[in-house]
């Protein structure tokens, strides 16, 4: 789950990690007065959007005065901001962070996150801040430096002062180090799979601060953190998305063409690679679950028909827990009421698989049977106009 920087910032504060002073405005007047309540002669106004990219975007500018404060919030509040992490269609803006503005000496990045191949919490700095670290560790990985939270311990106060040193710090030594802590405690404790300050920012009057905070919650722990999930902006979410997340579903939009029913997420990802080895595109991640029943098996499919872009669908189960009469039964309700206008393959294996198929055979739904994922693969992607990558 993702937040907003007004929301993580906030959450530094509770740990301790110190952010320039600022306020959430939903208005141009509501901006004016933040700024006014700051005090100073300059102030930053940041669209508050989940993407990043946002300055080259055009969505953080300075401004000099409060008119200028007011007409910034102004033109920037409703507008659609579209960076490299939001896709073509944008997001709207319907809020702004105003902070007061910093004379900044020397920008760094810090972050934690999981290093899988190490089985290990990784806390990364760089001397690089401002920039993406994947372009750091790409161009100059030897000014990124890392240490590993210990399972048991966590993170050591020595580990702290360390990245300090290599950052060259020395003289903000236990500041530093503290952010360090403050960031990993929060880590740690709020179950993230991200906690990310981007630039840290050392100023011309000796401050350290997180001048930006990005911080992501895994989902799967949310139910021990009900101050976390209060934190969920709804309107940040593709609607197909969040309809889906209410019923259960596993969905994620995606910009193909072919619609994907599934039950149980690795052959989800299976079946979206052999639609790509065939020359096709997945319009979405979607995977049903194993003990999905007609219900649920009925919205899915409805999820996938509200995508425009969607030419084709194919739906490929196994029915394990899930028997695939239910599944039968739930496709030719769904299809049925939403008024199928797109070509269906279906491959079904498993439990009650004769009688899913009869139950498909006999709804009068044109349905193309696929005898495998191969061919399931093949046959959806004709379907949807494409041309089948030879073999």
């Amino acid at each position: 789950m993702n937040v907003h920087e007004y929301q993580a910032k906030e959450v530094f504060k509770s740990y301790s990690i110190p952010v320039p002073r600022g306020g959430l405005a939903q208005t141009p007047q509501e901006a004016r007065k933040v700024a006014q309540d700051i005090g100073g002669e300059k102030w930053v106004i940041k669209a508050q959007v989940h993407a990043g990219g946002r300055g080259k975007a055009g969505g953080i500018k300075l401004a000099s005065s409060l008119d200028e404060v007011e007409k910034i919030a102004g033109e920037m509040i409703g507008m659609t901001l579209v960076t490299h992490q939001t896709g073509p269609e944008g997001k709207k803006v319907r809020m702004v962070l105003v902070e007061e503005a910093m004379d900044i000496v020397k920008e760094y990045y810090v972050g934690l996150t999981l290093d899988r191949s190490r089985e290990a919490v990784a806390i990364m700095a760089s001397t690089e801040g401002g920039v993406e670290i994947e372009e750091v560790a790409r161009t100059s990985p030897e000014k990124i430096f890392i240490e590993y939270l210990d399972p048991v311990r966590g993170f050591s106060d020595y580990q702290g002062r360390k990245l300090a040193i290599k950052l060259g710090l020395k003289e903000h030594l236990r500041a530093v180090a503290g952010i360090f802590k403050g960031l990993a405690r929060l880590y740690l404790e709020k179950d993230c799979s991200l906690a990310e300050i981007n630039p840290l920012v050392l100023t011309s009057d000796g401050r350290v601060l997180a001048l930006d905070a990005k911080i992501n919650f895994d989902d799967n722990a949310l139910f021990r953190h009900p101050d976390v999930r209060e934190l969920w902006d709804p309107e940040e979410e593709d609607p197909k998305e969040r309809e889906a997340k209410e019923y259960d579903i596993s969905y994620v939009s995606l910009s193909g063409d072919i619609g994907c029913l599934v039950n149980g997420a690795g052959l989800a990802m299976a079946t979206m690679d052999i639609i790509k080895y065939c020359g096709g595109e997945p319009a979405n991640f979607l995977d049903v679950g194993g003990g999905a029943d007609k219900e649920k098996v009925a919205k899915a499919f409805s999820i996938i028909l509200q995508d425009p872009n969607v030419k084709a669908i194919l739906v490929n189960i196994f029915g394990g827990i899930m028997r695939c009469d239910v599944l039968a039964e739930g496709v030719v309700a769904a299809a049925k009421e939403l008024g199928l206008k797109v070509p269906l393959v279906v491959r079904l294996e498993g439990t009650n698989v004769e009688k899913g198929r009869e139950i498909l055979g006999s709804s009068g739904l044109d349905i193309i049977n696929a005898s495998d994922m191969y061919d399931a693969a093949r046959k959806v992607v004709e379907a949807a106009g494409g041309s089948v990558k030879a073999e």
